[in-house]
């Protein structure tokens, strides 16, 4: 019997047009795989919505809060409707930054110091040597983020603003120069390591997703070794808060400082881009794994209780 999906997207966070990318393309995918699929763009009304679908599994494509936080993981554990990617604990963990890396630190993942503290005083005076960065605690695509430069006189006053949403309490990170790494992990297993290249001032919302706006090598140009340690360190990222199905971790890797460079675990996505030319679906055709192949493992290893 042809299994049921209904593909989750759009919802109503700052990362709504990226799920819908990346819902269609997996829609499209799971089609020519041969499953029934019914695109269901999420609101409100979601727990009514799937209650009369009925499907078989719950493929989430929702990116950001709500979609990415375990709210809608509690929702559909509730429905007992099978699903895809991590479970309630794991996304709660994975899309509180701070929270993460207390439990990379942990696990022995190396990860960049960092402050939490209200916006008021961020934008008050420097809360460390610059350069450092300004993030929101939970949020994705780089919304909110600021790289504060050495020569830089002040923080940013846009953090101040009426229509910020990056919540009242923001992380400021020591930051790191160098290169950017990423690295997804599909079961138990980790892909390639892809270094991300862009000409903007760095890898933020236009980067990830205009056109051109950046540049993925897999695998990486890097030594075996720190190669490896990537791999490694994915792995434990995506073990130590409980990951299941597909994670990707981020790194920034400094091969400037000392014999073997600095390399620390920026943050860890239970639920990254899914369109074809995402990072995800490219180190898993590196590994072997077409677009339609992706899609129909995640939706096999869906299952409640994740």
């Amino acid at each position: 019997m042809t299994k049921h999906v209904a593909v989750l997207m759009g919802g109503w966070s700052n990362e709504r047009p990226v799920s819908l990318a990346s819902g269609t393309a997996c829609a499209a995918a799971l089609r020519r795989a041969g499953y029934q699929v019914t695109e269901v763009d999420v609101a409100r009304d979601i727990a009514q919505v799937l209650t009369e679908l009925r499907p078989d599994v719950a493929f989430n494509a929702l990116h950001g809060t709500f979609g990415e936080s375990g709210m809608m993981q509690g929702l559909l554990e509730l429905l007992e409707l099978p699903y895809t990617h991590s479970g309630v604990l794991a996304s709660a963990l994975a899309m509180d930054k701070h929270q993460a890396k207390i439990m990379f630190k942990a696990a022995g993942i190396s990860v960049t110091d960092h402050l939490i503290m209200h916006r008021a005083d961020v934008a008050r005076a420097h809360a460390m040597p610059p350069p450092y960065v300004i993030k929101p605690i939970a949020d994705g695509s780089s919304f909110g983020v600021f790289i504060v430069k050495s020569e830089t006189s002040h923080p940013p006053q846009e953090i101040l603003r009426e229509d910020w949403t990056g919540g009242e309490e923001i992380m400021v990170e020591r930051y790191i120069p160098g290169r950017e790494l990423t690295c997804a992990v599909m079961g138990d297993v980790a892909l390639g390591v892809t270094e991300i290249m862009t000409d903007l001032s760095f890898y933020n919302y236009e980067a990830k997703y205009a056109k051109g706006g950046s540049f993925h090598q897999v695998p990486a140009q890097i030594s075996p070794k720190i190669y490896d340690k990537v791999q490694k360190m994915s792995l434990k990222a995506h073990a130590a808060l409980g990951c299941r199905g597909v994670s990707r971790s981020d790194f920034r890797y400094n091969d400037a400082a000392g014999e073997d460079g600095e390399l620390v675990c920026l943050e860890i996505n239970t639920q990254p881009g899914m369109t074809e030319t995402s990072l995800v679906p490219e180190q898993a055709l590196y590994a072997g794994h077409s677009f339609e192949d992706l899609v129909s493992w995640m939706v096999e290893d869906a299952s409640c209780s994740r």
